[in-house]
């Protein structure tokens, strides 16, 4: 039989050491904390730069709140209503447009810089987790927002995409095999995608996911204060800094200086001048699917190996991914940092490959 006294113990001791509640006071959280300075410590920014541009997407978010209209008929013609005739509405729909893709490549770069710098070793591995979940929900709101324009490539993308996820049943033994299908029908809301699918990928990007993400991130900032910054090298930093007020100051300047630069690009360079679809006309039931539909480059990773290979290869890749990232405390718990980081190097140069280059590779190997 199983000691439940044993057991608890087990879980408490698992729990205090991952959790110090002693550690909540002012001094410790405040006084006390310092930020090491070492060769990576530029990797202490990158967090706070991802949530500098969710808590400019939130902002911005709310503005267009006042104008969007979540309807199959309206949405389209509200978002052109915002670009075109609304005052600084252009600006607000470029800010939040530009910060997303700054969110995202910042949470990739901050995931990918505390992997290099071992920061989910012992006892921070409740820290870790948040953040690949925050990661994840991140790469959701990218999902759920593309939709939202409601243009003839965000309807037809979001199709493939659901389809997708469907697909995956075939792989599953089972009834298993019938959860994609229930999950598609949930998100989708009725037979094709229409106003139910438009309703719920609304709830979810400005409702359930912001307060997921709000939840998780107010999680993950508890335990960076209760356990402090990382090491983030092999031999412990000489120098170190106060974290109130210098490490804060310098975080806080570095926000201004991006602010500044998000806000001219913002006013001067329109998102969709970047796209090979801008704002289109409102999706059409009976137009044709646009020749070319890809989704937005922070999926090209994944997009353009699933047009050059079978789904199952995919499919496995990526689940074997998701696994080594939730479960990389233990996993690579006694990998040197130098192997961390020559792993870093080699996922980063698979990402940059595929996402400036992925077009071409899939041409060539294509023809």
């Amino acid at each position: 039989m199983i000691d439940l006294d044993k057991a608890a113990h087990k879980v408490s001791g698992f729990l205090s050491e991952r959790i110090p509640v002693e550690k909540l006071n002012f001094h410790s959280m405040v006084e006390k904390k310092e930020v090491p300075i070492h060769k990576m410590s530029w990797g202490y920014y990158t967090g706070g730069l991802t949530m500098f541009f969710f808590l400019i997407q939130v902002v911005t978010g709310l503005f267009l709140l006042f104008y969007y209209q979540p309807t199959v008929s309206d949405a389209h013609v509200s978002v052109e209503y915002i670009s075109h005739y609304v005052a600084g509405g252009a600006l607000i729909r470029n800010m939040h447009a530009w910060s997303s893709s700054c969110m995202i490549f910042c949470a990739m770069v901050h995931l990918l810089t505390a992997f290099a710098m071992k920061s989910f070793e012992k006892p921070r591995e409740i820290t870790w987790i948040a953040g690949v979940l925050l990661l994840f929900i991140t790469f959701t709101f990218g999902f759920t927002g593309y939709l939202l324009p409601w243009n003839q490539i965000a309807v037809n993308a979001t199709k493939v995409g659901l389809q997708s996820v469907e697909y995956v049943g075939q792989y599953l033994p089972g009834q298993l095999a019938d959860v994609p299908r229930i999950l598609r029908e949930t998100f989708q809301g009725e037979a094709s995608v229409g106003q139910s699918t438009l309703g719920r990928f609304y709830a979810l990007h400005v409702v359930i996911l912001p307060l997921l993400l709000a939840s998780l991130l107010g999680l993950h900032l508890l335990m960076v204060q209760l356990h402090g910054m990382s090491q983030g090298v092999d031999k412990p930093a000489k120098k170190a800094e106060k974290f109130i007020s210098i490490f804060v100051f310098k975080d806080l300047s570095l926000w201004a200086t991006v602010f500044l630069a998000l806000f001219v690009v913002a006013l001067c360079i329109p998102f969709d001048s970047f796209l090979p679809f801008p704002l289109l006309a409102p999706f059409n039931a009976l137009g044709s699917t646009p020749q070319g539909i890809k989704p937005e480059w922070y999926f090209f990773f994944v997009y353009y190996p699933l047009e050059l290979l079978p789904f199952w290869v995919i499919l496995l890749a990526s689940m074997v991914a998701v696994a080594v990232l939730i479960f990389a405390p233990w996993i690579f718990k006694g990998t040197s940092r130098r192997t961390l980081g020559f792993i870093t190097l080699s996922a980063s140069a698979y990402l940059v490959v595929m996402t400036v280059f992925g077009e071409q590779i899939y041409e060539f190997f294509k023809h």
